[in-house]
């Protein structure tokens, strides 16, 4: 047995420091077009939720739930704003305020789009625009996790790159106290995407994608 000391002194010592993700599969089950504002402090409204393109939340939460256990077989710690289809979304003040309540290394946002041309395609990922007092402590490590996830995400789907896009709209960037990102992985619009996004297989392969560009940026 271990001396009284030893032993207090194994009890009262610092668990191992943990990499935390929050993982947030766009949209829920139902839109929510409450308002709520852009920005801390802002007079500007924007709807919580417009619900997504067709089908959006169900292949979202799909790669969201691979991507968590990708990242947790790799020893990341992974907190989801979501993990089930729910109901009415919550919004996205309220999901960037989770991830600064568990203080994420990384804030990763997955979505899917969707326009009237259907033979748009490919892959992109979103970061922050510079907004003093909203965005400006974040957008550095945003851009450079940006980076690296849109790389290792068309190399691990083979999609068209698109490149990184910053934006100044998004209340879920301009909320966020912790790096950001969105990615778009590709478009439900577009017939063959559209089946590659709603299988297992792409989906796998796309929570691959995020988990390299995320082990690039932050290791476990």
């Amino acid at each position: 047995m271990l001396p009284a000391a030893l032993l207090l002194g194994a009890l009262a010592a610092p668990a191992p420091a943990c990499t935390r993700i929050v993982v947030d599969p766009g949209h829920d089950l139902r839109a929510n077009l409450a308002t709520e504002p852009i920005g801390p402090g802002s007079r500007r409204r924007k709807i919580k939720d417009g619900g997504g393109a067709p089908g959006e939340a169900q292949v979202n939460l799909a790669i969201g739930l691979e991507l968590r256990r990708e990242l947790v077989k790799r020893g990341y710690c992974v907190t989801m704003t979501r993990d089930r289809m729910r109901g009415t979304s919550v919004g996205n003040v309220a999901r960037a305020r989770l991830a600064n309540r568990v203080a994420a290394k990384l804030f990763v946002r997955i979505h899917a789009d969707g326009i009237d041309n259907s033979s748009s395609n490919g892959t992109s990922t979103l970061y922050p625009a510079l907004i003093r007092r909203w965005t400006d402590d974040i957008l550095p490590e945003s851009k450079t996790a940006a980076r690296e996830i849109q790389a290792s995400l068309v190399r691990a789907l083979a999609s068209r790159d698109l490149g990184l896009s910053r934006r100044s709209d998004l209340t879920g960037f301009n909320w966020s106290d912790v790096p950001v990102v969105l990615v778009e992985v590709g478009f439900l619009s577009n017939p063959r995407e559209n089946r590659l996004l709603k299988s297992r297989a792409y989906q796998r392969r796309a929570a691959t994608g995020l988990a390299n560009g995320i082990r690039r940026f932050a290791a476990p």
